[in-house]
């Protein structure tokens, strides 16, 4: 583990103007995001916040808002956002403390979906040689290596079933070599991992909840089982 809570607090004369007006960010400012296990999956509807919760995590452990890793930056700098440039961290005890007490020593990527493949290109990486899923796969391979911070968000845009196996794999993997990931996402494949924390983000705000209690994990099962059940709302 490398950060053991993450909390903000908010201009006093903008209560009511995003991000502090999402549910989920407003829960943040009340009582901060507590992280339990090496694995967080934040699970929610478009809209819900949860991207927001995670591009400011990622600003304030440091890493580019445009996705990359810690010591790398864009040549046109993007300001970090309202919330990314409040949120501080609680630092896990040993590693953790090492990471947030020296810029040099913070380790982390921040993957996002729309930005991956720049991403591959400024980090060295040929992107046009290989398909747009293995080149995600190639930023785990390759780049999620060592203890670190890892944010995500909606890796799985790219990824196949069995792509998504493997990510699993290196999600798994990081966590035993003393890695965090913190991932927003609509995968019930991603959110299947053992031992991952779950959080559901929505307009209640965050609430902690189990993988067979997860809204997507109940829509995808009834809707393999009779798919008519759903079409029949969106198709005449």
């Amino acid at each position: 583990m490398i950060v053991e809570r993450a909390y903000a607090s908010r201009p006093p004369e903008e209560a009511d103007v995003w991000p502090w007006s999402v549910p989920c960010v407003a829960e943040l400012l009340a009582g901060g995001l507590n992280f339990t296990t090496p694995v967080t999956f934040l699970v929610g509807e478009n809209g819900s916040g949860k991207s927001t919760l995670v591009e400011a995590l990622a600003e304030g452990f440091g890493l580019d808002s445009w996705g990359s890793s810690h010591d790398w930056r864009y040549a046109s700098p993007r300001s970090k956002s309202p919330l990314g440039e409040r949120l501080r961290f609680d630092a896990a005890p040993g590693r953790g403390r090492r990471m947030l007490g020296s810029w040099s020593a913070r380790q982390g990527f921040f993957l996002r979906a729309e930005t991956a493949m720049d991403a591959l290109k400024r980090e060295s990486f040929d992107p046009e040689s290989v398909s747009h899923g293995e080149g995600f796969l190639a930023v785990f391979r390759e780049k999620f290596q060592q203890a670190g911070l890892y944010v995500m968000d909606e890796p799985e845009a790219a990824l196949s079933f069995q792509s998504c196996l493997e990510l699993i794999g290196h999600m798994d993997q990081l966590a035993k070599n003393g890695g965090q990931v913190i991932c927003a996402t609509h995968s019930p494949l991603l959110t299947a991992l053992p031992g991952a924390d779950i959080i559901e983000v929505g307009a209640h705000g965050m609430r902690r909840t189990t993988w067979d209690d997860l809204a997507i994990v109940d829509h995808w099962r009834r809707y393999l089982s009779d798919p008519r059940s759903y079409l029949r709302h969106v198709l005449d």
